[in-house]
């Protein structure tokens, strides 16, 4: 199947022969379903918290925050923002010469309300002469969208999201990038007043990144009294995956090598792995807010950061006991925590030794995930699922990981009442304060495959096991309801302007 020179290839860039061999076989024939015991739900898999509840994780997390903790903050923010243009795109390449759908009419009556509009203004004005109302006027609304999206003026179509201006305040705007920044120095920042924020971006971008922050360091670290530590990591070539074509053979390239394609988001968890931290926020660079409706978003942060450390302190104080001599009792207290608190269903396992069975259980890495009210917005679900050993944990599935003619599991998903933000805070060390090695608590079979188009030809790709998908699965998982007012993505250019983003 290979040759000598595809070994070769695959050397170049970090993968083995016998891992290329089993993305072919992956892709040939395909990864299992899981199978859900049932969709997670308040009182079965969530908890919702009370007010005082939640006042006295917030307090845990501010004495955190006073101690040694090292905490870091995660964007994963390589995505293009070419797919947030898609009709912009599609409008520019019809034949129709003013707006030809009510999306693309929205764009243009109310363009005044984008935070971009005045830089996109300056270019239309340098450009062509004309500032944008004057092309409005003369029905040239082609020219706008191409100085928008090409590199004839802001590019917008090929940066990615984190590098577009997204809200308007009095003084300047900000992009994804900077409210970031922003949201770190509100729960994120040390004794020291350091504030540590990790940027995976793609390779192409990363030194726009750098020239952004540093013209807007200055005025943040001054705003907030802090000092940032801004670092950034791509995803590594080691982590690509191969296509195939339908006929199940390696697809090539002109010049005769293996098509390689970027893993999918699951690739991040080498990313996530390099980080030397204690505590590690995860969040998506589109979901941010201005600072009028921050304040929601900081809360719930710190009551699932306090909650991750209440959390793991009690599972230490478990596993320093496991080390020594354990009554039953104090076992039985331990089996109640995990299946009470972590949601480790061990009914149809066959536990012989509940100390080893706890100790295994316990000593892995620990996440909270707030989970939003599910309201149409499209995102992977929490459900409770049957793993291996015949335990049952909580999962964060998605659509595709869910066999569509099992009447079951159909119903499960249709039954879901809450849906995965991307909203998370791990803990990543053991209770010996050694790092885990986060590769070893991922579910290798729990990939995802996809049809893409490769010169016109439909090829097979494969992308790895999610990052809070099948990459996290072996962790210890609590889901935590939050409200709706912490999810604000921007999936298109039009979502700026909803009320959250003005």
């Amino acid at each position: 199947m290979f040759t000598t020179q595809d070994i070769q290839q695959f050397e170049s860039i970090g993968i083995t022969l016998e891992r290329a061999e089993a993305q072919v076989n992956d892709l040939k024939n395909g990864y299992p379903f899981l199978k859900i015991k049932g969709a997670a739900a308040i009182g079965n898999g969530i908890l919702s918290l009370e007010d005082k509840e939640r006042e006295l994780l917030i307090r845990d997390w501010c004495e955190y925050l006073k101690g040694d903790g090292d905490i870091i903050k995660m964007v994963p923010a390589s995505g293009a923002a070419s797919r947030m243009f898609k009709d912009l795109f599609e409008f520019e390449n019809s034949d129709a010469t003013e707006p030809n759908n009510a999306y693309i009419e929205r764009f243009f009556v109310e363009r005044e309300n984008f935070a971009f509009y005045e830089a996109l203004n300056r270019v239309c004005v340098a450009e062509v002469g004309l500032s944008i109302q004057e092309l409005v006027e003369a029905k040239r609304y082609k020219d706008i969208v191409r100085l928008l999206l090409h590199k004839e003026g802001l590019n917008y179509g090929s940066l990615p999201k984190g590098l577009l201006q997204f809200h308007k305040y009095p003084q300047y705007v900000r992009t994804a990038f900077v409210e970031h920044l922003v949201e770190g120095a509100l729960y994120t920042n040390n004794r020291n007043n350091e504030v540590k924020i990790h940027f995976t971006v793609s390779p192409e971008h990363i030194e726009f990144f750098k020239q952004h922050l540093m013209g807007e360091l200055p005025r943040y670290e001054d705003l907030f009294k802090v000092r940032y530590n801004v670092t950034f990591s791509i995803q590594k070539p080691s982590t690509d995956t191969l296509a195939v074509g339908l006929d199940g053979v390696p697809f090539r390239n002109e010049d005769g090598s293996v098509l390689f394609r970027p893993g999918g988001h699951g690739a991040l968890i080498e990313n996530l792995n390099d980080l030397d931290g204690d505590v590690i926020f995860i969040k998506n660079i589109d979901n941010v807010v201005p600072d009028r409706l921050k304040q929601a978003t900081i809360d719930y942060k710190q009551v699932i950061a306090g909650l991750l450390v209440r959390v793991q302190r009690q599972i230490f104080e478990f596993l320093n006991e496991l080390d020594g001599d354990v009554t039953d009792e104090r076992l039985d207290v331990m089996m109640a925590y995990a299946e009470q608190v972590l949601c480790i269903g061990a009914e149809k396992c066959n536990v012989v030794d509940r100390k080893e069975y706890l100790r295994n259980k316990f000593n892995r890495p620990i996440r909270i995930c707030g989970m939003v009210k599910n309201e149409g917005e499209p995102g992977g679900g929490p459900y409770l699922t049957y793993n291996c050993d015949g335990t049952t944990s909580p999962q964060i599935l998605e659509s595709s990981q869910i066999d569509k003619n099992n009447a079951e599991a159909m119903d499960c998903m249709k039954n879901s009442t809450h849906f995965n933000p991307v909203d998370l805070v791990c803990a990543v060390r053991n209770y010996k304060g050694e790092k885990f090695n986060l590769l070893n608590y991922v579910d290798a079979k729990t990939g995802f495959i996809s049809m893409k188009s490769k010169n016109g030809i439909d090829i097979k790709v494969l992308e790895l096991p999610g990052l809070w998908n099948g990459a996290m699965s072996d962790w210890n998982t609590i889901f935590v309801e939050v409200p709706v007012e912490t999810f604000n993505p921007v999936k298109s250019v039009n979502d700026l302007l909803r009320d959250q983003h003005r």
